[in-house]
């Protein structure tokens, strides 16, 4: 059995993800501390939330979404491309997420919300974001530097949640980000490489070596879901896909069985004990149709109390799968070389 060690980690590991990763804990208090120094006035927006990202920020904000569930009192929308919503206006705030403060389409989407007169609130470390920001007095929530912007989703997740309350969106939720974060603290030092080899993180890797995952989740695991396909596609270097159930129950279950003849597929469910019973059966029964055809077939369940625990109980564990993937495969988990390449040819055209 191969060794997931620090050592291991270390031979792979050029830019220090796993430790960015372990951080995930000081992370969530970091960017709770950072909305709260900068000292934003609420902004009364009768028509809801928008949050404006791509990437992290854009799970940030899924994951903020899952977390406040039925909580939320207004609308809270997403705009994951270059325009906002069509109804946006004067009665909605937006939040535009980017690491980078380059992202065009969240600066795109910045100018919108300018045009439609919405109000607006940054998350940035700089950038053309910052600057506009800037020259029209919006308020910044100022990210840390020296990430890789896959890193920083606490950062994005917070932002929301904070954005949510300041718009009377949604309740604020301070105390469950500090116990959310007490709780990451316990899962990283039971997860991460100096835990047990046969730690849950480390068994579901090995298992899943060798296969194209396909993670379904239902409920508050759904953005969960997506942020495992997402981080083994860049921490890993491979394949991966992600789907809702219970939409996933009523098409995605009949080609599991065609599955075994076209490759190497696992098919991983993430779990809420919360959720509705009737998602935790079709869970259930469509992890039982995925092994016709699946080489591994895994149900994971969330731990914590509230939904923001359990749902980052989840985010951390996907992580540190990822990053153990990449282990396994002998893959730099900071090396995105297809992103640059994307980039620089959209720059050109």
């Amino acid at each position: 059995m191969a060794a997931l060690d620090r050592a291991a980690v270390a031979a792979v590991d050029t830019t220090g993800q796993a430790a960015d990763i372990l951080d995930m804990p000081a992370h969530l208090r970091d960017a709770l501390w950072r909305v709260e120094s900068a000292s934003i006035a609420p902004i009364d927006a009768a028509g809801g939330l928008v949050v404006a990202g791509m990437g992290g920020s854009s799970v940030g904000a899924r994951l903020a979404m899952a977390a406040l569930g039925r909580r939320l009192r207004r609308p809270f929308a997403i705009a994951d491309g270059y325009a906002l919503p069509p109804w946006t206006g004067p009665e909605h705030l937006v939040l535009c997420s980017s690491y980078s403060g380059g992202t065009e389409e969240t600066v795109a989407a910045y100018d919108e919300a300018v045009e439609r007169g919405a109000a607006r609130i940054v998350a940035t470390t700089g950038g053309a974001l910052a600057e506009r920001a800037r020259r029209d007095g919006a308020p910044v929530i100022p990210l840390p530097g020296g990430y890789q912007p896959r890193a920083t989703v606490s950062y994005g997740l917070v932002a929301a949640l904070e954005s949510a309350a300041l718009s009377g969106a949604a309740p604020a939720i301070g105390e469950e980000i500090e116990a959310a974060a007490a709780l990451a603290e316990r899962l990283a030092a039971e997860w991460g490489p100096d835990g047990a080899e046969d730690g849950e993180a480390k068994a579901l890797a090995r298992r899943l070596q060798g296969t194209v995952p396909v993670i379904a989740g239902v409920e508050l695991s759904a953005p969960a879901a997506y942020r495992w396909k997402t981080q083994i596609n860049e921490n890993a270097e491979l394949p991966a896909f992600a789907s809702v159930l219970p939409e996933a129950a009523h098409n995605e279950v009949v080609g599991w069985a065609a599955a075994r003849g076209l490759g190497a597929f696992s098919a991983v469910f993430l779990e809420d004990p919360h959720a509705h019973p009737r998602n935790l059966l079709r869970s259930e029964l469509t992890a039982g149709f995925a092994a016709a055809g699946a080489k591994v077939v895994e149900r994971v369940s969330a731990r914590g109390e509230s939904a923001l625990e359990r749902l980052i109980s989840l985010v951390l564990l996907g992580d540190l799968v990822s990053l153990y993937l990449a282990v396994l495969r002998g893959v730099d988990p900071a090396d995105t070389a297809p992103l640059t390449e994307l980039k620089a040819e959209l720059a050109r055209r």
